[in-house]
This record gives C-alpha cells, structure tokens and sequence, in this order.
C-alpha cells in the first residue's frame, strides 16, 4: 500500500490512531463508520506497508525533569560518509540527545537536546559534545516555547 492509495478511510483510521494510539479496533470502526473486520484488516495492512510504523505514548520530558531543550546546529569537519556515520555512533550513546536530523544547507546537523535546565546543558555541552571526534562547529538555540507540535501530516 502506497500512501497515494490510501482512500478516506485509510486516512480516517490514521486520525483516529492519532487521537487515541489505545483505542480499540472497536472504537476506531465506530469513528470512521465501519465495522470491526475491515478496519482490523484496513490497519493491518497499513503496518505490513509501513505506514503505521509502531505505536509509542507520548511522554511529557517536563514531568521527568527534563523540561530544558536546547537545539544545536553542528557542522562536520568533513562531510563525507565515514565522518557522518562516526558522528552518528556517536551520538547515538548520548540520552541528553532525543532528536537528530540531517540537513542541508549551511549545517549538517540539528539536533534537541533535553536537560533539567541550563546547568545540565552545559556539563554535557562542555563536558561530552565538545569531545565528539569530528565536530568543527556548534551553534546553540534556546525555543522560548512551543508554539506547534504535530504529528505525522495526514493531508
């Protein structure tokens, strides 16, 4: 199943996966108007493609102590294949460290780190980051607030 195959109740039981990732099969064929049989073989057939990829809870960081992101901007000495996957591995050892992307442009690397606050962020950013092999340049934000979290864009 590609995704531009999916018909509208594809789509209506991915919103719905979306709002309740723990309702049953029975409360998601009630909000998108089918019965039981088919949104159970709908959703299977949208994990065996790779569409519903897991299912996962939500977990607030502030409540775990962790309320203090901060996004940094690196860029490699080298941006050949060994250098991105050695700085990968690397980071990879790190909790502090809960997103990380690619990019394009003028960085290599944005990454969230999660922390109880500035102190925290600045023993690993001194004490572990600046160690990482590799690493020509960082570039630090602090997010003021989130204003949007979404997740994955259905239409």
């Amino acid at each position: 199943m590609v995704s531009t195959n999916l018909d509208s109740f594809d789509l209506a039981i991915l919103r719905a996966l979306q709002n309740n990732g723990r309702a049953s099969i029975q409360e998601i064929a009630t909000a998108v108007g089918l019965s039981p049989s088919p949104v159970a073989r709908r959703l299977r057939l949208l994990e065996d493609a790779g569409v519903v990829t897991g299912y996962s809870a939500l977990i607030d960081e502030a409540s775990l102590g962790f309320g203090f992101s901060v996004f940094l901007s690196v860029k490699l000495e080298k941006q050949v294949d060994d250098a991105l996957a050695r700085f990968e591995r690397a980071i990879a050892a790190h909790p502090e460290i809960v997103d990380c992307w690619l990019m394009t442009g003028n960085r290599d690397y944005m990454l969230r780190i999660a922390t109880s606050g500035l102190e925290e962020f600045e023993r690993f950013l001194v004490g572990t980051f600046t160690k990482i092999p590799g690493v020509a340049s960082i570039e630090s934000s602090i997010p003021l607030r989130r204003v949007k979290s979404g997740q994955a864009r259905l239409g």
